[in-house]
């Protein structure tokens, strides 16, 4: 990328990682055959993901979970989940 596409209003920025580690150079090339990214835009998907983010309202999901729950016409109980498991459907 050339200074002249930012100039023109292209609005890329290019930047540097510079010490990244061998373990999250592996990891960040194994999501992006996951993805079926780019390395480089596997790592740009990660940064704009993680710059996005706001942290989760932990009590809004367990209230939304709650009011999930409440909804449903059944109820699974822990036997349920033990035969679940049993027959490889858990």
């Amino acid at each position: 990328m050339t200074s002249k596409m930012v100039a023109y209003g292209c609005g890329m920025i290019t930047i540097t990682i510079k010490g990244i580690s061998k373990e999250a150079h592996r990891e960040l090339k194994r999501r992006a055959v996951t993805h079926g990214r780019s390395l480089n835009t596997e790592a740009i998907a990660v940064l704009e993901s993680s710059v996005r983010s706001t942290p989760a309202d932990s009590s809004a999901v367990i209230q939304r979970a709650r009011e999930f729950r409440n909804s449903l016409k059944f109820r699974v109980t822990a036997a349920d989940l033990k035969r679940f498991k049993e027959k490889g459907r858990a």
